[in-house]
């Protein structure tokens, strides 16, 4: 393996973690749980990304083969970090928020990630429906 390769190989490793050091640094300084989310599912993924990236050129150079292994590991990992993210961003705002406390839509509906199917009424008014909603839930 040349010098060029080991080069980039640990500056892969450098950069990845760099951007772990700095997520997780984020999760625990930020002041907020949607700012804390930011680090974690941003900088952390590019991470170890570049981990993933160092480990694809080592397998590809050192050992003469391409690794589908990392390929499989960072589809996994852009696809769930974000999934992950907006369920703990809308665990928050059922949480902290009422229909009440958020500004008011774009469109003639009420905000849908405050509604309960069950009844159409806000969760912050758990007495009172939504316009037009029919008792068991259907409209």
């Amino acid at each position: 393996m040349s010098q060029a390769v080991e080069i980039l190989i640990a500056a892969s490793l450098a950069v990845g973690g760099v951007f772990g050091l700095v997520g997780s640094y984020g999760l625990i300084k930020l002041p907020n749980l949607v700012m804390r989310l930011h680090a974690p599912t941003k900088a952390t993924t590019l991470g170890v990304g570049g981990v993933l990236i160092a480990s694809m050129l080592h397998s590809w150079f050192a050992l003469g083969r391409f690794s589908v292994h990392e390929l499989l590991i960072t589809m996994f990992l852009f696809l769930t970090a974000p999934v992950t993210a907006h369920f703990i961003a809308k665990a928050h705002i059922h949480r902290r928020l009422s229909a009440r406390d958020l500004p008011a839509p774009q469109v003639d509906r009420g905000w849908a990630t405050l509604e309960r199917p069950e009844d159409g009424s806000p969760d912050g008014d758990p007495g009172e429906k939504a316009e037009g909603a029919q008792p068991g839930g259907g409209n």
